[in-house]
């Protein structure tokens, strides 16, 4: 007989709320834990797929190890030093563009903007604002994630879980199917295979998405010839997990650079007078980048990486984020998107299961289904 409905509330939310302040209180040092593990599921099906090929676990752990650390060693030397490079260029940049910005509407608005006014003198405070702290909160982030995650956790601690819990994660999903309570590990099962799905389909399969299109918007701008490219690939790949947010920033952002860049940029020779014209054909190139970027994401990335059925609303995933990163900090950010698929899958079942309830359908409904239409 199992046990009454409120003592399994009762042990079910002990164990939320043990688990929650273990997270508030152990969230530093848990990190590279928590950091290993999403790697380790990310990567768990290449490893299968090796295994299916005939490959031992430890062939096939080995195998992406070795891959792993030659692209990780590739990006470091090849693109994290360019893309720190134009980042820091972009904000001292910025009081440029801003004054370059003031002067345009200047020129084409004089009435409505004047270099004394109140609206260009906020442009320049904004423009030298970005270039003075803009340095300081690089450096800070750096500080902070360099004190967060030192150099031993970042390139000894994580690798090192990532490549254990990968190993031995078969195995562990088995024992930790043993262990659950055999009145509940039907039902469990259940939600835990729904939680997976949802999982593999987000993280997997929009993290290679961003993956992509972030490559494909960095090496498309450079090749146009857009001066900071790589950043504006790199933020629009980032934020391409929301729907149409990640194409709508990193075009605005591409095209306002373009046109502070090219505005005025083809040098014309005629008689010894030189004259300046709008490049119009590159600013043009870096918005059907983007168009061509969010064709190719919505017609065949994200139906074949990610599918229909995420079951990750964007409003619930930005919610959850603010949240756990509110509450836990930068570990909250890492736990939120598993957190969120894990309460959406149990609300759907939850609400299921209210639906087929008798305080749900009351008796005339219930009845009626039992095929008893005297109470009707």
């Amino acid at each position: 007989m199992g046990l009454p409905v409120r003592d399994q509330l009762k042990y079910w939310g002990l164990t939320a709320a043990i688990f929650f302040v273990l997270l508030w209180v152990l969230g530093d040092v848990l990190l590279p834990f928590i950091l290993g593990a999403a790697i380790a599921y990310f990567l768990d099906p290449v490893a299968d797929k090796l295994e299916a090929l005939g490959a031992s676990r430890v062939l096939a752990t080995a195998t992406i190890t070795i891959t792993a650390i030659l692209i990780f060693v590739l990006v470091a030397l090849l693109v994290i030093p360019t893309l720190v490079n134009q980042t820091t260029s972009l904000i001292a940049s910025a009081p440029q563009y801003a004054t370059d910005l003031a002067a345009f509407l200047t020129e084409r608005f004089p009435a409505l903007l004047d270099e004394t006014s109140t609206l260009s003198q906020s442009l320049s405070k904004v423009g030298e604002a970005i270039q003075n702290r803009g340095g300081t909160l690089l450096e800070t982030a750096l500080s902070s994630a360099a004190s967060l995650i030192s150099i031993i956790t970042l390139f000894v601690i994580v690798p090192v879980v990532s490549v254990y819990l990968l190993l031995d994660w078969n195995r562990m999903i088995v024992r930790i199917d043993e262990l659950m309570p055999r009145d509940h590990a039907p039902v469990i099962r259940q939600l835990a295979s729904q939680i997976d799905r949802t999982l593999a389909s987000f993280i997997r399969g929009m993290g290679t998405v961003c993956l992509i299109l972030g490559t494909y918007y960095a090496f498309a701008l450079m090749i146009v010839g857009l001066q900071f490219g790589l950043v504006v690939g790199f933020i629009a790949g980032i934020v391409t997990f929301i729907p149409y947010l990640g194409a709508l920033v990193g075009g605005i952002l591409a095209i306002g650079l373009a046109l502070f860049q090219f505005w005025n940029g083809i040098e014309i020779v005629t008689d010894g007078v030189t004259t300046y014209a709008t490049d119009w054909m590159r600013i043009g190139l870096v918005g059907v980048i983007f168009v061509i970027g969010q064709v190719i994401e919505g017609n065949f990335l994200t139906p074949k990486l990610v599918g229909n059925s995420v079951g990750l609303h964007p409003v619930w995933l930005l919610l959850s984020l603010s949240v756990f990163g509110t509450l836990f900090g930068f570990v909250g950010l890492l736990v939120a998107v598993p957190l969120a698929a894990a309460i959406g899958v149990i609300i759907r079942f939850v609400v299921g299961q209210y639906n087929s309830s008798l305080l749900y359908q009351g008796h005339s409904v219930a009845a009626h289904k039992n095929g008893d239409d005297s109470n009707v």
